[in-house]
């Protein structure tokens, strides 16, 4: 049996660039759209290296009654099926670390590079993802904190749901 890895937490980026800031905010307004739902507020976009964005998700978990539509699968589940190729020159954009089943879909999907608004929150499977290769930017965004804060504030049994753990 293996032993766990131990979290590997992503330091914020020095220099986060004006195209990385500019593209967090489609994830952004997707989690601000999901805690107006009353949903998980974790927003994510597949962004081509050229800017165009191919789709948008956030978690739907909750609105849904699924357990798998979290923000970055919503938005792979809503682009639909694409070449592979398509996934080797995109950036996911994700308003917290992804979680290990999205770290997984990154993975199987030939994402090279995962910006994430802060972790915060939750520490997922960055250690992964660069394990595997792909870049890993924490933008370390207050305003992605302030979402995720209010909305534990709110809902705590269904965060810890969300993650994986027991009610606290």
């Amino acid at each position: 049996m293996l032993a766990p890895k131990e979290v590997v937490k992503t330091a914020p980026a020095q220099n986060p660039t004006e195209f990385d800031l500019a593209n967090i905010r489609h994830a952004i307004f997707q989690a601000e759209q999901g805690l107006r739902e009353k949903g998980v507020p974790i927003g994510a976009a597949l962004v081509r290296n050229d800017g165009v964005v191919i789709g948008v998700g956030r978690n739907r978990r909750v609105q849904l009654g699924s357990a798998t539509r979290h923000g970055e699968t919503d938005c792979l589940h809503l682009i639909g099926r694409l070449p592979a190729s398509v996934y080797k020159d995109c950036t996911m954009y994700t308003t917290l670390s992804p979680c290990t089943m999205c770290t997984g879909a990154m993975i199987l999907f030939g994402i090279k590079r995962c910006v994430m608004g802060e972790n915060d929150t939750f520490t997922g499977g960055e250690g992964i993802l660069q394990d595997h290769g792909v870049e890993v930017v924490n933008l370390n965004l207050d305003s992605c904190k302030k979402l995720m804060a209010e909305f534990i504030e709110r809902f705590p049994d269904v965060w810890n749901e969300d993650i994986g753990e027991e009610d606290q």
